[in-house]
């Protein structure tokens, strides 16, 4: 991929280039609790979004996007947003680094990724994150620092993408490291390192092909439950709710904002019992939270599908140790925990049951945990 950038921004803009990528990531548990104040438990993943760049001279922008074959261009004042979405995150990025005092000039770009589209794996945060770290190391002697970069990515989304997203995804892009999984309190920004290389076991994830888009979808009315249930508790967010507080109020919220706020204070506690037993290397543990996330997910927070369900229901019946549906929902992927010796059984058992039912095979994606944002070197 990076060969095919770099000839391909060679052939258009006629200059040498810099190459930066940023990760997609992963979630093993912790969904939906970013933007509620809670933890989470993400970490990069081996698929990237990379892009060559060099200063142009100009205050003009010009990006080529190789997967979208598209092109656009634009400055860098407010008024020059573009109307291309998957422009606009970059756009964003330039704006909101701006905004904080960085300094942005014109720059070209082709950038290209093999992070899937709509699968729950946050390509765009891995474009935002991307971007951000290659402005800070080419105009800002990397004098921003990375919560702040990660913070840029989430402005974007915020103020040019119409996302109200948690802070989880830029982290993770941001800041993965290598065989590594990282708990992070979302209030505080706090973060540790958990090594995560479990023997004897394979991380996979199952797309469903179902097309995730959070632009325009339940997944901001999910956060406007949560916060109603937080004001009716007289709480900031629901990090600081429990089952006997929630009980207190059962009257005074709908039944809908109740049942989302029961999963987020049960997937709040889920994520610090998986951290306990992975330093224990309990991955029974591991694998019966998940489940219950998948559960909770699906039937309190109705951010699942059918297809979703679907997969799960095949994981438990090829004894898979953890499967659930990962990222904001509304389709995408399962991430599973598969013991070794069951993994070919389930992936040829879930193609087959699945292209029997709907049409066509889940798409299967092994990943290992990887660097987050940094600069390619030649």
């Amino acid at each position: 991929m990076k060969e095919k950038i770099k000839e391909q921004f060679k052939q258009r803009f006629g200059t040498d280039c810099v190459i930066y990528a940023s990760a997609g990531r992963i979630n093993l548990i912790g969904e939906h609790t970013d933007y509620n104040g809670g933890f989470v438990f993400p970490g990069a993943i081996n698929k990237y979004i990379m892009a060559a760049i060099n200063i142009n001279g100009t205050d003009k922008v010009r990006v080529y996007s190789m997967d979208m074959d598209a092109y656009c261009e634009f400055g860098l004042n407010e008024e020059d947003a573009p109307a291309d979405q998957w422009a606009r995150y970059i756009f964003g990025v330039c704006r909101e680094t701006i905004k904080r005092g960085g300094v942005v000039k014109g720059f070209d770009t082709v950038f290209a990724g093999n992070v899937p589209l709509g699968a729950g794996l946050s390509s765009s945060a891995a474009l935002e994150s991307c971007f951000a770290f290659a402005l800070n190391d080419m105009f800002n002697d990397n004098k921003i620092d990375k919560f702040e970069l990660a913070k840029i990515g989430q402005s974007t989304e915020h103020n040019y993408c119409g996302v109200n997203c948690g802070i989880m995804d830029q982290f993770a892009s941001v800041f993965g490291k290598k065989d590594c999984l990282m708990r992070l309190d979302c209030r505080s920004l706090e973060h540790a390192y958990f090594p995560f290389h479990p023997e004897g076991y394979k991380l996979v994830l199952l797309n469903s092909k179902v097309k995730h888009e959070l632009v325009d979808s339940p997944y901001n009315k999910r956060r406007e439950s949560c916060e109603r249930v937080a004001a009716a508790l007289g709480v900031e967010t629901l990090r600081d709710a429990t089952y006997t507080m929630l009980a207190d109020i059962r009257d005074k919220v709908s039944d809908e904002d109740y049942r989302r706020a029961r999963f987020v204070i049960g997937e709040k506690q889920r994520v610090l019992d998986v951290c306990d037993a992975l330093e224990r290397g309990d991955y029974e543990t591991v694998g019966r939270c998940m489940f219950e996330t998948h559960d909770g997910l699906s039937r309190d927070y109705e951010v699942s599908c059918e297809e979703l369900d679907y997969l799960n229901d095949v994981a438990r019946e090829c004894g898979v140790t953890g499967s659930r549906i990962m990222g904001g929902g509304f389709g995408g992927c399962t991430i599973n925990l598969v013991k070794d010796e069951r993994y070919d059984n389930f992936i040829a058992t879930a193609k087959e049951k699945f292209n029997a039912k709907y049409g066509h095979e889940p798409e299967v994606i092994n990943v290992i945990i990887s660097d987050g944002a940094h600069k390619e070197m030649d």
